[in-house]
């Protein structure tokens, strides 16, 4: 029995070796707790979210991408998606806020402004969530100042979304637009929103603090690592 018992837990390691962590994460969450639950399902939204802005953005500023086919092939390469896309290097080692920062800055390394947003928005959810350390066991594990400082930069990266424009006075993005009927498309502002409600209920579900988060907020993009 002892020989079974040793036998199995090795199978089982090797298993999830093989799986690997993402994997495992998906495959767990049924006989996990629901903080857990949640949080996996929040980290599965929220990755759909910046590939939904990402591509929301290319279509309203083709000037930073005009080929569509080269738009998607940097989308999954922001996602460590196979791609025939390499992301530059000068991007690739650069934290999330650094990223976030570059995005908005007078003179990007690339003209590319909107890779530089999204991979600086996926990177900040990794590193908030630490996504790359093993499969989430308990929300214990996801910790609240990171979820603090990834809410105060995504706040900030909606609001210069809106109002931060080039040196010639022109928007650096196009974001929300008044349609013919004089509706205006508020898409952006949904899928920012989207992403802050989420954020705000890890960050209750984690600490179970109700501090209005609007007083914390940073004029710059904060370290989250």
């Amino acid at each position: 029995m002892m020989r079974f018992t040793i036998h199995f837990l090795l199978i089982l390691t090797v298993s999830v070796c093989v799986c690997g962590c993402a994997d495992f994460r998906a495959k767990c969450t049924n006989i996990c707790s629901i903080d857990v639950k949640i949080i996996n399902y929040h980290l599965k939204k929220d990755y759909e979210c910046v590939r939904i802005l990402a591509a929301r953005l290319y279509a309203r500023n083709p000037c930073y991408e005009a080929d569509p086919i080269v738009r998607k092939e940097k989308i999954r390469a922001i996602f460590g998606e196979k791609s025939n896309y390499y992301i530059p290097y000068c991007l690739r080692i650069m934290l999330s806020h650094e990223l976030l920062e570059t995005a908005f800055s007078k003179s990007p390394p690339v003209k590319d402004r909107v890779l530089i947003l999204a991979l600086g928005l996926k990177k900040a959810i990794d590193e908030a969530y630490d996504t790359g350390k093993g499969p989430f066991l308990t929300g214990c594990q996801v910790d609240a100042e990171r979820l603090e400082r990834l809410y105060s930069n995504i706040a900030q990266a909606n609001w210069r979304l809106k109002t931060y424009k080039a040196a010639n006075g022109s928007p650096l993005f196009l974001t929300n637009q008044v349609r013919k009927n004089g509706h205006v498309n508020m898409g952006f502002e949904v899928i920012m929103a989207q992403m802050l409600t989420r954020i705000q209920d890890d960050i209750y579900l984690r600490s179970g603090l109700e501090g209005n988060l609007t007083f914390r907020l940073s004029t710059v993009f904060l370290s989250i690592l």
